[in-house]
């Protein structure tokens, strides 16, 4: 059996309500992956506001030391609501099974609610991003169940650490 590759990640929570005290969703996300053994590389709130977004995760795209990001919020239908129009543009290949099995596993949780969820995945300069929900309990869904196994380099049949690397060896 391989030895695990542990990742460097950035947090970003899409709220304009939330703020560091109030973020759990942003909080449970940190505490899963420490525990899992990855790295914070940084944890942001932003509003839900597409350039700001867009600011921030092109940034740490950009970062080499930065291998995943996860987004909490924006997924939505509200309003303001604009985590898929900001992120969509910046992959460089969609993950469009994330989504699929999200809304999936969620069937199970919270019914036909489900539809409402626009979550979503990609790939952008080997950097692997995933976009869940605002809440806590479909941030816990996200990790449990696909982005944990995702970002574990020894899940098998595969995972996306080997699409991560090449950032490494730029």
């Amino acid at each position: 059996m391989s030895e695990q590759t542990y990742l460097n990640i950035a947090v970003l929570t899409i709220s304009d309500t939330r703020n560091e005290e109030t973020d759990t969703s942003g909080h449970y996300l940190v505490k899963a992956m420490t525990e899992a053994g990855h790295r914070i590389a940084d944890k942001q709130i932003v509003i839900d506001d597409v350039y700001k977004i867009r600011a921030v995760t092109s940034a740490w795209i950009a970062d080499e030391n930065i291998h995943a990001i996860v987004t909490t919020g924006g997924t939505g239908f509200s309003g303001r609501d604009s985590t898929p129009e900001a992120m969509s543009v910046l992959f460089d290949k969609h993950v469009e099974g994330f989504g699929e099995v999200f809304r999936s596993i969620s069937l199970d949780e919270i019914g036909v609610s489900t539809i409402q969820s626009r979550a979503l995945a990609g790939l952008a300069n080997n950097t692997v991003i995933f976009c869940v929900p605002g809440s806590t309990g479909a941030c816990k869904t996200a990790w449990n169940h696909i982005i944990e196994k995702q970002i574990n380099s020894t899940y098998r049949p595969c995972n996306f650490v080997g699409h991560l690397t090449e950032k490494w060896t730029k």
